[in-house]
C-alpha cells in the first residue's frame, strides 16, 4: 500500500510536491496546461489543510544558456489563474533565497521553486543536493506520475529523507492502469511513438507477450528502420537501443512499422517533401510523418481493436506539414469511441490531441508516456518503489 494524504496532518508543515509542469510552452506561453490542471485536486486539498505548499517540478531538458526560456515563472503566473490564488515563484531552487521565503511562509500559502533541472544534482541522483531539498520541507508528496521511472533525485532520492505520500493525481493514474491491466479486452494494440526511444523500447518485448499488435511511428520508428538497415538515415541509436532492436524480430505478426513516410532534409519541409517507401529514403532525409499507406493499415487495425493504448505521436506533429499520422491515427480511435477503450499518455500526445479537438473522445487521458508504457509492462518504476517503504 502507498501511504495517501488521508494518512497526515498537514496543518502548519512544510510541504514539498514534486508535480509535473513539463508542459509545452513558446515564449513565455503555455500552450496546453492539462498537466496544470490534473495537479490542482492535491495543491487545493493541501491548502485546505493548512499546509504550506512548497511545489517542485521540472521544465524540459534545459542546457546551461537556457535558463530564461525553461523558467517555471510562467507556470506559476499560470497556476495564479487556475487557483485564482497568489503563488509566489522563486528564482532559485536551493540556497538562502528560498529558506528565507518559505521561512515567511503562513498556512496555506503557495509557493513554487525554479526548474529542478537547472541543477545538475536533479538527472545525476546526487544525494546531496535531494538532502538540501529535503531541508525545505517536513513531508513530502508525489503527484508526478510522469516521471516516476526516471531515477533523478526529487523523484528516487528526496522521499527517503521525510515522510512521504502520493498525491491525487499519481493515486488515480495508478488506479486506472491497474484496473486496465486486469480488464482488457482483445484485440489489444499499443500505439508507440514519440522521441523518447530508449524509456519505449526497453517494454517493446514485454508487450509482445501479451498485446495483440504494436505500432510504431515517430523517431522510434525511425530508429527501428535505421538498426535493421531499412533505410540509411541518421543519427545512429545508443549500443542500448541497438541491442533490443536487433533481437527482434520484424517478421513477427505483432509488430507493425511504417510502409511509407513523409520525408524531407529538414523538420521544416521547406525545401521540399515527398511521400516515399521506407526503403528509399536517402541519407539526406529523415522521416517527420507516417504516409498515407501506413494511416489505412493502421486505422484497419483499430478499427479491429477493442482496447487501443498510445503514447507518443506519429510524426512532428508541431508543424503542420507533419501532422497528418497523428491526427488521423486520433480520428480512427474517436470514431471507434463505442467499439473500443481507449488510454492515451504523454505529454506531447496529450498537447496534440487538444491540438485537433479530440481529447476528449478518448476514455482515459493519462501525464505519462514513458511511465504509463513501463507501468504496462509489469515494470518496477523507481519513483513508486521508494514510497512504499
Amino acid at each position: 500500500m502507498l501511504p495517501t494524504l488521508k494518512d497526515y496532518n498537514f496543518q502548519g508543515k512544510r510541504i514539498l510536491v514534486r508535480c509535473d509542469f513539463n508542459v509545452p510552452i513558446n515564449d513565455g506561453k503555455i500552450l496546453d496546461n492539462f498537466k496544470l490542471q490534473k495537479s490542482l485536486p492535491t495543491i487545493k486539498y493541501l491548502k485546505e489543510k493548512g499546509a504550506k505548499i512548497i511545489l517542485l517540478s521540472h521544465l524540459n531538458q534545459p542546457k546551461e544558456n537556457q535558463r530564461e526560456k525553461y523558467s517555471l515563472k510562467p507556470i506559476a503566473l499560470e497556476i495564479e489563474k487556475l487557483l485564482s490564488e497568489k503563488v509566489k515563484f522563486i528564482k532559485e531552487c536551493l540556497g538562502q533565497n528560498p529558506k528565507k521565503e518559505i521561512k515567511k511562509m503562513s498556512d496555506g500559502e503557495i509557493l513554487l521553486l525554479e526548474n529542478l533541472r537547472f541543477e545538475k544534482g536533479e538527472k545525476e541522483n546526487d544525494e546531496k543536493f535531494s538532502q538540501a531539498l529535503a531541508e525545505l520541507g517536513e513531508a513530502y508528496v508525489n503527484d508526478a506520475f510522469a516521471v516516476c521511472h526516471r531515477k533523478h533525485a526529487s523523484v528516487v532520492l528526496l522521499p527517503k529523507f521525510l515522510p512521504h505520500f502520493i498525491g491525487f493525481q499519481l493515486e488515480e493514474e495508478i488506479k486506472i492502469l491497474s484496473h486496465l491491466l486486469q480488464n482488457f479486452e482483445r484485440p489489444f494494440s499499443i500505439i508507440i511513438g514519440g522521441v523518447k526511444v530508449e524509456s519505449k523500447t526497453k517494454v517493446i518485448k514485454k508487450f509482445l507477450e501479451f498485446a495483440d499488435h504494436l505500432l510504431f511511428g515517430g523517431e522510434i520508428a525511425n530508429v527501428f528502420l535505421r538498426v535493421k538497415k531499412i533505410c540509411l538515415a541518421k543519427p545512429w541509436p545508443g549500443k542500448n537501443i541497438c541491442k533490443i532492436i536487433e533481437e527482434l524480430d520484424l517478421t513477427n505478426l505483432k509488430i507493425h512499422l511504417p510502409v511509407d513516410v513523409l520525408v524531407s532534409p529538414d523538420e521544416t519541409g521547406k525545401i521540399y517533401i515527398k511521400e516515399t517507401g521506407v526503403g528509399n529514403i536517402k541519407k539526406e532525409e529523415e522521416g517527420f510523418d507516417i504516409g498515407t499507406d501506413t494511416i489505412n493499415l493502421f486505422s484497419e487495425i483499430i478499427k479491429e481493436s477493442k482496447t487501443v493504448i498510445w503514447a507518443g505521436p506519429l510524426g512532428y506533429f508541431e508543424n503542420e506539414r507533419f501532422n497528418q499520422g497523428t491526427k488521423k491515427i486520433a480520428e480512427a480511435i474517436a470514431q471507434q469511441k463505442e467499439k473500443l477503450f481507449s488510454l492515451v499518455g504523454g505529454g506531447d500526445t496529450v498537447f496534440a490531441l487538444n491540438k485537433f479537438n479530440l481529447r476528449d473522445k478518448f476514455d482515459c487521458v493519462s501525464t505519462g508516456g514513458g511511465a504509463m508504457l513501463e507501468f504496462l509492462a509489469g515494470e518496477k518504476l523507481p519513483g513508486l518503489e521508494v514510497l512504499k517503504k
